[in-house]
């Protein structure tokens, strides 16, 4: 039997409004990868169109979370990071990233700070310099729009968005230090969605697109994400592991339309597991891992 990869996951907890840790710990595990929390914050519902919800700040726990876990003999595959609602976690992530990777950790940050062409009213203006400084420690990162021009001090720009527009903007991202960088959020036509995968090595871009459902579903960048970690850690080159999370995504939101549920709650992307296990899986058998060249 082969080695199970075990993934680091450092996100929050919303009890309601499926996003962060309710989202990578499913997806992930459904990959067959084994997934490890640490919750930055537990939320009674996730923050958007929500009023009234609580919030219990969980900074405290986390180096005390990692000073444990140091006694025990773990080693991760990957050390996955999402929601951090202060300079000081910011901090808390870094020192754990320096405790816990080694050579064979690929380390992963969503910058999760903004949407919409605005930073989220929880951070203070100067927040993006500090994730900026986390990404130079990731090996990928994986920025919408919004964050992109956070961590690069740009003014955000609506798309669509042109493929050369695009791919200096990756390499601006690329440039902070990660060898990888997936803008999410990417559409140069109407009626379509996906993301651009740069990878420093080859300076090649690829664009992974699927049909756009119009509205805002809330939880579909955690969607994406963890789907994307979840192909990785299958072995699976990073262009066509963004391809199969484009489309989990994107059937998560069509089902989720269809239905008429409150987009507040997030997608269904539960009903559509089967089918990413299964893409997974053609995928391994027919595209050896490492032999992609992304053009």
């Amino acid at each position: 039997m082969k080695h199970q990869k075990k993934v680091m996951a450092i996100n929050d907890i919303s009890c309601i409004g499926k996003c962060s840790l309710t989202v990578a710990l499913p997806v992930i595990s459904a990959a067959g990868a084994e997934v490890d929390v640490i919750p930055t914050a537990v939320l009674s519902t996730q923050t958007g169109g929500f009023q009234g919800y609580t919030f219990r700040d969980l900074t405290e726990d986390i180096p005390a979370i990692g000073r444990h876990w140091k006694t025990l003999p773990l080693c991760f595959d990957a050390i996955y990071t999402g929601y951090l609602g202060s300079f000081r976690q910011l901090a808390i992530v870094s020192d754990l990233i320096e405790k816990f990777r080694d050579r064979h950790t690929l380390v992963c940050v969503d910058p999760v700070m903004g949407d919409a062409g605005k930073l989220y009213d929880s951070f203070q203006p100067n927040f993006p310099e500090g994730m900026a400084r986390l990404c130079a420690k990731a090996d990928l990162i994986l920025p919408n729009p919004t964050e992109a021009a956070l961590l690069l001090g740009k003014k955000y720009r609506p798309g669509p968005y042109s493929r050369a527009e695009t791919a200096d903007t990756l390499r601006q991202l690329s440039a902070l230090g990660p060898k990888q960088a997936v803008l999410t959020g990417f559409w140069e036509e109407p009626g379509q969605i996906g993301c651009a995968v740069y990878h420093a090595g080859t300076d090649s871009v690829r664009y992974v697109l699927n049909k756009r459902v119009e509205g805002f579903y809330h939880g579909t960048g955690d969607v994406l994400a963890s789907a994307l970690v979840g192909a990785l850690m299958n072995g699976i080159p990073l262009a066509r592991a963004a391809q199969i999370a484009v489309n989990f995504t994107a059937g998560s939101v069509r089902r989720t339309h269809d239905a008429g549920t409150d987009p507040r709650l997030g997608v269904n992307f539960e009903a559509g597991l089967p089918g990413y296990i299964k893409a997974l899986r053609l995928c391994e058998a027919e595209v050896p891992a490492g032999k992609e060249k992304l053009t």
